[in-house]
């Protein structure tokens, strides 16, 4: 039996114990199923943050793409990761951005003790693989770090959430240098206010980088307008 055939049958066995149900609705017997594949078949324009940098999502942050990313991040369903990373990859392939390097937003250490992982890393090596497997010459540098301790961004107003993650990110100098220079894009799982966006771009530019933009899995509907944090 080839190695892909006994992931396979390992995959059909998992089934018979753990049967899978799609992330997004709840479906029986699939990951994903068809009708949540096409809640991903039209991405909503762009949004330019308070800063200027442009955002491109997958999808919007509303019904079963709110519940499929929520599931992925919080209720072990990284069995979806590639599904998501498919979205992103192609958000970032119709944006026009061209850049040297993908640089994911970091989680807290709390948020990892928490899940366990790190899901925005995740999604953001399936996202370059998946590029370079299209033929793009990118890379993968997760060179920001979170210097300080940030509140639960959940449930505070645009303005909180801007002075809650102001100068909370940095490029340590150690890996400053690769970016110094260099055309980058980020990459987020969720954009609302836009505040740690902003953030993570303003860190990298401190550190020598040009940020042509970002991509992210969703965007939420509330914040598009006169987004300022």
């Amino acid at each position: 039996m080839t190695w892909r055939g006994l992931a396979g049958a390992l995959e059909a066995a998992a089934d018979l114990v753990l049967p899978r149900s799609c992330a997004g609705c709840g479906a029986a017997a699939t990951r994903w199923c068809p009708g949540c594949a096409a809640s991903l078949a039209d991405p909503p324009p762009a949004r330019v943050l308070a800063d200027g940098t442009s955002v491109w999502s997958a999808a919007r942050y509303e019904g079963v793409v709110r519940d499929a990313v929520n599931a992925w991040k919080d209720r072990d369903r990284a069995d979806v990761t590639d599904v998501l990373a498919h979205a992103v990859a192609t958000a970032y392939a119709g944006s026009g951005l061209a850049a040297a390097a993908l640089v994911p937003v970091p989680s807290t250490a709390a948020a990892r003790r928490r899940r366990g992982r790190a899901p925005v890393d995740d999604l953001s090596r399936r996202v370059v693989r998946g590029l370079r497997r299209g033929g793009a010459d990118i890379g993968l540098w997760p060179v920001l770090r979170v210097r300080r301790r940030l509140a639960d961004q959940s449930g505070l107003t645009a303005a909180a959430r801007a002075v809650n993650v102001h100068a909370a990110l940095h490029v340590p100098a150690a890996v400053a240098a690769r970016t110094r220079g260099a055309t980058v894009v980020l990459v987020d799982d969720v954009v609302t206010s836009g505040a740690t966006l902003v953030e993570a771009a303003r860190a990298l530019r401190a550190a020598g980088a040009d940020v042509s933009g970002a991509v992210t899995l969703a965007t939420t509907e509330r914040h598009r307008r006169g987004a300022s944090g």
